[in-house]
């Protein structure tokens, strides 16, 4: 198990530059999370786990000064947590799922406040670079490039290995004690959870008309699947 910590926590580490270098999207959620997943034999319940962060946080983007919530490290949580403790506890259950998503969650905002430190820290370099642009000293600025790089794999990585290590071992002990009440929650928390993504991202629409549309659509298929479920 603590092998797979390591390999998760230093694929993250990498995964997660994109959110500062490449930005090829390879680090949102709805990427992230199933790339976990193949790597623990379980992609569905990556993509099922990156599809409900992505919606939660998709109204949260980074525009301007504002930082957003670090929904990557809080997909990766929360899919190897899922994962990694339902090879456990015999299977990954909805309530499984449900409970890795809520707690994974605050540890992508915590995140944020590192974001914020190392962009400062990185920022206050600026005024170097353009002295040693000015001088031709572009191996300097490459040197500066890959040193901003290396403090986010290296936080990343840590961070991701730390919060696993406590995370996982702990769930696997708690999971299968919890009450029944608590299970039938966790269990109503997942079909929550996607509803109040679509609600977010819903939010996230200008156009007049979207809603009533929406909510009709989403009628029409609830009653075929309950149609088939029925027959």
């Amino acid at each position: 198990m603590f092998g797979q910590i390591i390999l998760i926590s230093f694929l993250g580490g990498l995964l997660c530059l994109d959110r500062v270098f490449i930005q090829a999207m390879v680090a949102r959620p709805v990427v992230i999370a199933p790339i976990i997943g193949l790597l623990l034999n379980n992609p569905f319940a990556g993509l099922l786990i990156g599809a409900f962060i992505e919606l939660i946080w998709i109204d949260r983007i980074p525009v301007g000064t504002y930082v957003p919530p670090n929904d990557s490290i809080a997909a990766i949580i929360a899919t190897s947590t899922a994962i990694i403790a339902g090879q456990q506890v015999g299977g990954v259950f909805p309530e499984l799922i449900s409970l890795s998503i809520l707690i994974a969650l605050p540890f992508g905002i915590l995140a944020k406040q590192a974001d914020v430190m190392i962009i400062k820290s990185n920022n206050s370099r600026s005024d170097e670079a353009l002295e040693d642009a000015r001088n031709n000293k572009f191996r300097k600025i490459e040197l500066m490039i890959f040193l901003g790089l290396s403090k986010v794999f290296v936080f990343t990585f840590l961070y991701l290995l730390f919060v696993q290590s406590v995370l996982i071992p702990l769930v696997i002990w708690a999971y299968p004690i919890l009450p029944d009440a608590a299970i039938k929650t966790l269990l109503f928390a997942n079909y929550f959870l996607p509803l109040l993504g679509i609600a977010v991202a819903i939010n996230t629409f200008k156009l007049r008309g979207v809603i009533p549309v929406f909510c009709a659509i989403f009628l029409i298929l609830a009653v075929i699947l309950e149609f088939f479920h029925v027959g």
